[in-house]
């Protein structure tokens, strides 16, 4: 059956202020099975069959297994009273992609709890078994239309531990959600790039670009800029120097870019990541924020959560 998350008027956990989501005994629901209901029409067929003979060993036996399913209600209810949940940092994801939320569980009781199961609208169930005394984690995966804050769903935390017959769960609301960004669109030419200019060249310090002179070779120095050719003419033991800075300089404006927003968005999406692959320096305009050109995985994810977050 497909889940569906609660009408308001469900009672459901909610996280505190430290995140933390507990199980109280007004939370669970608890409805037996299909196996349950084939398991109370047999108790009802051995009851009308004992009183029908006046067969003792049939009471008894109906009796004995009208207990067993009592004390199954009573350990499938036990099995999430108490639980604690939280949702831990997500990492940002792209459009498209899904946003898996790692939940911990947290068992402060001495006993197992098998069988506990998480579901969420859209993705499929997540299933571990608890020992006593200890902590566990189940993968909650919703997946992403539009850009933005994806927030975590309502969760049902569910089990039918231990025969099966009975199905207890329970609504959590955690407080949680995952960065998304645009979509990437296709590649830009070089001509389509806005603001597409070259930066300034020389000597910014040690790099890797273009030659710049030679210098006395300094102990810890790369065999590969070592002077082998002074060498070979019998000079001192040389290093070669490089400039530091002969990368080029992108400037990434939403206003030079033509069509819809989140086409735009999108365009610009690709070309921080072309930027960054390629270790050019970038910078990012927007109506509301300007990000300053700079290089790497920072400044990578600067301009993404901008274009995220971006109204």
């Amino acid at each position: 059956m497909k889940f569906r998350p609660p009408y308001r008027f469900m009672r459901s956990a909610v996280a505190d202020r430290e995140g933390t989501a507990r199980i109280s005994s007004r939370k669970i629901y608890i409805l037996p099975t299909g196996h349950g209901l084939a398991y109370g029409v047999l108790l009802i067929l051995l009851l009308l069959g004992a009183v029908n003979y006046a067969n003792n060993l049939g009471f008894m036996l109906t009796f004995l297994l009208t207990g067993l399913g009592l004390v199954c209600m009573v350990h499938t209810w036990r099995n999430l009273l108490g639980l604690e949940l939280t949702a831990a940092a997500m990492e940002p994801v792209f459009a498209g992609q899904q946003a898996c939320f790692r939940i911990t569980l947290h068992n402060r009781r001495a006993g197992p709890r098998p069988g506990i199961r998480i579901d969420v609208e859209g993705s499929g169930p997540d299933i571990t078994d608890l020992e006593g005394a200890s902590t566990g984690g189940l993968s909650a995966c919703v997946p992403t239309v539009h850009r933005g804050e994806c927030p975590l769903p309502v969760l049902r935390l569910s089990t039918r531990y231990p025969l099966g017959l009975l199905r207890a769960w329970c609504y959590v609301r955690l407080d949680a959600s995952c960065l998304v960004y645009p979509v990437p669109g296709p590649r830009m030419p070089s001509s389509d790039i806005p603001d597409y200019t070259r930066s300034a060249q020389g000597n910014r310090g040690v790099g890797a670009d273009d030659f710049v002179g030679l210098r006395q070779y300094r102990a810890g120095d790369s065999p590969r800029h070592v002077s082998w050719k002074a060498l070979a003419r019998e000079q001192d033991l040389q290093t070669k120097m490089f400039g530091g800075d002969r990368a080029e300089r992108r400037w990434l404006d939403l206003e030079l870019l033509s069509g819809d927003l989140e086409a735009r968005l999108s365009r610009l999406c690709r070309g921080v990541l072309d930027a960054c692959e390629q270790n050019l320096e970038f910078g990012l305009r927007l109506k509301d924020r300007v990000i300053e050109p700079a290089r790497g995985q920072n400044q990578r994810q600067r301009c993404l959560e901008a274009l995220a977050r971006y109204r």
